[in-house]
């Protein structure tokens, strides 16, 4: 018998076992934590830094400025957008904005010196940042090619764990999770940056 049959055949054997009906999951979720606003943001920022992300807290008067001294930071003189980013969030920035679309094939994003999105919702004890997708947000293209990611979240946005922050998403759009810049480690544990996305995230931290 080759290893084929042998696989096919163990299949086989646990879909006879398979309870006839499918069963009921228990979704009993510890929910509804909740924080006050900087205690929020203390933790999403701890978990940030622990992740070697960059964070830039302001208020909603600061964003243009913030923004505007993050890229000039980075060097980016040419910014991808997503189409339905706020226009006013970059009126400070002096820069070529680039306004990012479906007919702009990927390759072609790796051109840009940053991308600045907005996010949906945010987990404070893991510091992570949730995409959507939606039309401040982009495509999953444009936050994983370019070099350097700032995403905008909002404190309102930022919940305390992963249920309550599972609880703010559509499950029918392409939900992207960032925990800091992409990386990873290769066979001795020596960090690689960039492999997957961007090297460098910055996270504007908004309220």
């Amino acid at each position: 018998m080759s290893s084929r049959e042998v696989v096919l055949g163990r299949v086989r054997d646990a879909l006879t076992l398979a309870p006839p009906v499918p069963q009921e999951i228990p979704r009993g979720y510890r929910t509804g934590r909740t924080l006050p606003g900087d205690q929020r943001r203390r933790l999403l920022v701890d978990r940030l830094l622990d992740y070697k992300a960059h964070v830039h807290p302001c208020s909603a008067d600061e964003l243009p400025v913030t923004l505007a001294a993050v890229l000039a930071e980075v060097g980016a003189r040419r910014v991808g957008v997503p189409a339905g980013l706020d226009e006013s969030w970059l009126a400070s920035f002096d820069g070529e904005v680039v306004v990012d679309s479906a007919a702009v094939p990927a390759p072609e994003l790796a051109s840009l010196d940053a991308v600045v999105t907005a996010s949906t919702v945010a987990c404070a004890e893991t510091g992570t940042v949730f995409l959507d997708g939606g039309a401040d947000q982009g495509r999953r293209a444009l936050t994983l090619v370019p070099d350097v990611h700032v995403c905008v979240v909002a404190l309102a946005d930022v919940e305390v764990g992963v249920p309550e922050a599972l609880a703010r998403l559509v499950p029918e759009r392409p939900t992207t999770l960032i925990s800091g810049p992409s990386a990873t480690s290769d066979i001795e544990l020596e960090r690689v940056e960039g492999v997957h996305g961007p090297r460098n995230l910055h996270v504007v931290i908004v309220g």
